[in-house]
């Protein structure tokens, strides 16, 4: 009985093992909003990480976070790090994308 227990297990960590080895080793996470406000309005928030601090949640998750700006000062190549607590953690986004009150692409490391 042992016998069948210990072969079973070991089935389950085999096909585990299989699986994860199967998977991408990157992935793509997608997410949209509708807000109630002019594009134009939003554009102008999102697209100058200058003016982050004022609408987002993880600046309220730690205000002593260390934060630094690169390149333009909004639009394609402007970056933003960032190192805090433990709920904020460190990191960069950098705007590889910006289309006035249309889209803006951002790459975003942890």
């Amino acid at each position: 009985m042992f016998k069948k227990i210990l072969i079973g297990f070991a089935v389950i960590v085999v096909v585990f093992v299989v699986i994860v080895a199967l998977q991408p080793s990157d992935f793509r996470v997608a997410r949209s909003a509708t807000i109630s406000a002019p594009a134009s309005a939003v554009f102008a928030q999102v697209n100058d990480f200058h003016k982050w601090e004022a609408w987002s949640p993880w600046a309220k998750l730690d205000p002593a976070a260390k934060n630094s700006f690169e390149g333009p000062p909004a639009g394609i190549g402007a970056i933003f790090r960032w190192a805090g607590n433990d709920e904020v953690g460190a990191g960069s986004m950098t705007i590889i994308e910006s289309r006035p009150s249309e889209l803006i692409r951002i790459k975003l490391e942890f």
